[in-house]
């Protein structure tokens, strides 16, 4: 069963409304929630993966009514208290209850923009070998969850779950989403780009042939 946020080509949202590239924020505040999740990514309690499971598992009403960056928040807050940054009580206060053993790690508004031009590659080397080559035809999964973890997170989208597809890419060995978020090891394994049409995932596709290419790790894929 798939959570609130797996929300991929799920009937009746409506049409997508595409905006200006140029646009980032829709609120003074929204810049402030992005500098402050960077700032505690910084603080190395968790990883991308980690912070991503704990957006979906915020509670259905309050993804549903929560905007992006609320969502971000929402999350960060759950995390911060769950790892021990910050207390309940510090929290609600918005003031520390005397030193915390973390500032020294943070983020100083000097080292910003080195730390962000870096990055956080997930590519790792791995000793799963590589099963599909470009040009290959793979069945995906036909179940879309964490085969490892009950509910837990996973980058497999439920409408492409028991399509076939064709690898247009093999991208190397990354860390695998489905253990790196539930703090049991990054096992990296092969990532592949994956072609599907549009007829083999929705029953009434505008474009048939139309394609949609998607990132699939190798444990989510078989051969036909």
């Amino acid at each position: 069963m798939t959570r609130m946020h797996d929300m991929g080509g799920r009937f009746g949202d409506g049409p997508v409304v595409p905006e200006p590239e140029d646009v980032m924020f829709h609120a003074d505040w929204h810049p402030r929630a992005l500098a402050i999740t960077l700032a505690c990514g910084s603080l190395g309690l968790w990883n991308i993966d980690v912070s991503r499971h704990a957006r979906e598992c915020l509670s259905p009403k309050d993804y549903a009514r929560f905007s992006y960056y609320e969502k971000w928040m929402a999350a960060l807050a759950d995390l911060l208290v769950e790892t021990g940054a910050v207390s309940r009580e510090e929290l609600a206060e918005g003031a520390a209850r005397g030193f915390s053993d973390l500032a020294d790690k943070r983020l100083a508004a000097d080292a910003v923009a080195g730390v962000l031009a870096k990055g956080g590659p997930a590519t790792r080397p791995s000793n799963v070998a590589a099963l599909f080559a470009v040009g290959d035809t793979v069945r995906i999964r036909s179940l879309p969850e964490n085969m490892q973890v009950p509910g837990g997170h996973t980058r497999l989208p439920a409408y492409a779950t028991g399509a076939e597809g064709t690898i247009v890419r093999q991208h190397g060995s990354h860390v695998l989403p489905d253990s790196n978020a539930h703090r049991m090891g990054e096992a990296p394994e092969p990532l592949y780009a994956v072609a599907v049409k549009a007829r083999d995932i929705w029953a009434h596709p505008e474009h048939p042939e139309d394609e949609v290419i998607l990132d699939l790790w190798q444990s989510y894929l078989s051969a036909t």
